[in-house]
């Protein structure tokens, strides 16, 4: 059977990630951006590609974190961290309705449901939910 390859990633830069919405979501609700692997590219490239076709932001090393496969529609999902040159970006407004740059203490606010805006993370069940809580409570470090 068919499955296609997709990265999900979550942009740092300093203590901060950088988080999508597209219209789809829930009210409030942001997570870690993501796209489909093209035939012949890397993990690595790919979610370079993605993050910077979504929000131009440029992102220099990228260090895998753990995958999950999806049943809608047959994907696994490939969980990233990557290294962003800059917080400053430009949203895709075709593939997201909003994006912004979060505070760790926001982050963790997030994932408890406590945000004072009432913004929330994806539930336990996605792998956003992991990649956003093991950034929130232990500092990701990237090679040289």
């Amino acid at each position: 059977p068919r499955t296609d390859p997709v990265v999900i990633m979550l942009a740092i830069e300093g203590d901060a990630c950088l988080l999508g919405r597209q219209p789809r979501f829930p009210k409030g609700m942001y997570s870690a951006l993501a796209g489909f692997v093209e035939p012949g590219e890397t993990i690595e490239a790919a979610v370079r590609r993605e993050i910077r076709e979504e929000s131009a932001v440029v992102c220099r090393a990228v260090q895998y974190f753990a995958s999950q496969p999806w049943p809608f529609p047959a994907s696994l999902m490939i969980g990233c961290f990557a290294q962003a040159e800059s917080r400053s970006f430009e949203i895709d407004r075709v593939e997201l309705e909003d994006a912004r740059w979060f505070s760790r203490d926001e982050t963790i606010a997030l994932l408890e449901r406590r945000h004072p805006d009432g913004l929330t993370a994806p539930t336990p069940m996605a792998i956003a939910h992991h990649l956003l809580k093991r950034w929130a409570y232990n500092p990701i470090r990237f090679g040289d």
